[in-house]
């Protein structure tokens, strides 16, 4: 079936254009996040070198704190946007569109950080109170971050991927060249990285602000409060679900620096927790940003079968993927930290070996039970996630004292797992569709292969750290590679196909 054509704005007017199929979406997010990766591979030694585990810990204490101001701060509208879009809409509900779904949502949003970040300010200033300056500077970034999401939320739900790819390329290259200018050169500190970070952002949001300009018109005469009402009511479990989503991250530190009293133990679990969410925007950010849009539109204009039908493509690829990526973290997790940051952050090899592999793992799941957000269902959404932070903290609680640092890597998978399985069990049957037998047995097989290969003590000869991570890991990848071929032909016959339409182009169009 050929891509559907999806209704767009371009210089305020509806026009009809063919989408690329999943396939090229993929392409151009995976790309944009490998670059990304990249990007955070060089910036991580270096930052983790010039930064003691102090300062790192500082830094990703507030830059947490910001990404939950960050979540208030949308005001659910990302999710409004991606699920009332006027797919096939003309001229004037495009502009409603843009009215009470991007516009207004973001003048509230303006409205209450103009407020809370003067009431903070009064207190402290009353108060006789001083905050560091890293937390200011985390405060003036969520403004900017709340634009971006939401401009970049429209590029997503309009199937604008290349697009989409180039800005975050060219916001991440950025960040890195300022942060590390600004902690080389200026001072080894928290504040100097954060300030360095700002400062990219701001020329990314001059871009958003001038295609905003041009594509997204607001008109008084479109106000609709009751499209608006609609939106907010949708999207507010979504802040919830939000918040409980960034406070899964906030927590384990959190509750580190207060069960240890050490910054240091925060570093540690930062470092690794870090590095494992370079794994999640790969393989977790890229896959649904590729399929949720299409999903979105199948949904809207064929049906659940069509969501089915969709599912069961991307999952034949997704679990040897996955399954693969996670084997490579669990045997070569550590040797990854010792390469980046060097032997005196290796404590945070276990860290980022576990928490790599949940990432790896769990978007099998979450794209196997999508369909909660499809059926507006956000209450049963941020019930989830509240459930899972609640798991999170209890098991935090009594596995901290205990394990230490490990115990926070314990409680967060364990966490994970079961938001994973709650989407599973609680969404319309009619969506389910689970990855097939056959699939997870060639995966299972290649992965049991590639963990008794690597068990005989083969590679116990090679240095930990680079030696051990390239050498040992490019022939564990290239084994698991050939295993799973040699034992799936549909993923052969697929990636043939992949090939033949110019690496992906039509490739899962639609179901």
């Amino acid at each position: 079936m050929e891509p559907a054509p999806v209704a767009t704005v371009v210089d305020g007017k509806a026009k009809a254009a063919k989408t690329p199929g999943m396939g090229a979406h993929f392409l151009h997010y995976s790309t944009a996040n490998v670059l990304v990766i990249l990007a955070g591979f060089i910036s991580f030694p270096v930052l983790t070198r010039l930064l003691d585990n102090t300062q790192y810990g500082i830094l990703g204490y507030y830059e947490t704190w910001a990404l939950m101001a960050v979540a208030v701060g949308k005001l659910g509208a990302q999710h409004a946007i991606q699920r009332f879009y006027p797919y096939g809409g003309d001229e004037a509900r495009l502009r409603a569109f843009s009215t009470n779904l991007f516009y207004l949502p973001l003048a509230m949003s303006m409205v209450l950080w103009v407020v809370v970040g003067g009431g903070l300010a009064a207190v402290d200033l009353l108060a006789g109170l001083r905050q560091p300056a890293v937390f200011w500077l985390a405060l003036v970034a969520v403004p900017m971050a709340v634009y971006s999401s939401l401009v970049e939320t429209v590029l997503r739900v309009t199937e604008r991927s290349r697009l989409v790819m180039a800005s975050r390329i060219f916001s991440r290259w950025m960040q890195l060249a300022m942060m590390l200018g600004a902690v080389a050169w200026i001072q080894q500190s928290a504040v100097a990285a954060y300030g360095g970070k700002l400062l990219a952002t701001a020329l990314v949001i001059g871009f958003y602000v001038y295609w905003a300009q041009r594509n997204l018109k607001f008109s008084r005469a479109s106000i609709d409060p009751a499209s608006m009402r609609q939106g907010l009511t949708f999207g507010m479990p979504l802040v919830a679900n939000e918040m409980f989503a960034v406070a899964l991250i906030l927590v384990d530190r959190t509750m580190l620096l207060g069960m240890t009293g050490d910054f240091a133990q925060v570093g540690i679990y930062s470092i690794g927790a870090s590095l494992a969410m370079q794994v999640h925007v790969f393989t977790n950010l890229a896959i649904f940003e590729s399929f949720t849009p299409m999903a979105n539109r199948l949904f809207v204009t064929e049906g659940a079968e069509a969501v089915r039908a969709l599912k069961a493509k991307v999952l034949s690829l997704m679990t040897h993927g996955s399954v693969g990526i996670a084997v490579m973290l669990w045997c070569f997790g550590t040797d990854a930290i010792i390469a980046l940051s060097g032997p005196s952050k290796a404590a945070s090899g276990p860290v980022f070996a576990l928490m790599g592999v949940s990432r790896a793992l769990m978007p099998l799941m979450l794209v196997a039970g999508y369909g909660l957000m499809l059926e507006k269902r956000s209450t049963k959404v941020m019930l989830l996630m509240c459930g899972s932070m609640l798991v999170n903290t209890a098991l935090n609680w009594l596995w901290i004292p205990t394990f230490g640092v490990m115990g926070a890597v314990y409680a967060t998978i364990a966490s994970s797992a079961t938001l994973a399985a709650g989407h599973c069990l609680w969404v319309p049957r009619s969506l389910l569709k689970l990855p097939d037998l056959r699939t997870v047995a060639s995966a299972g097989v290649g992965a049991a292969a590639c963990l008794g290969l690597v068990g005989t003590g083969v590679l116990s000869e090679l240095r930990p750290g680079w030696e051990r991570l390239l050498v040992g890991g490019v022939a564990l990848g290239v084994a698991y590679a050939a295993l799973v071929l040699a034992l799936d032909p549909r993923l052969r016959t697929t990636l043939l196909a992949w090939r033949k339409s110019g690496a992906g182009k039509n490739v899962v169009a639609a179901p």
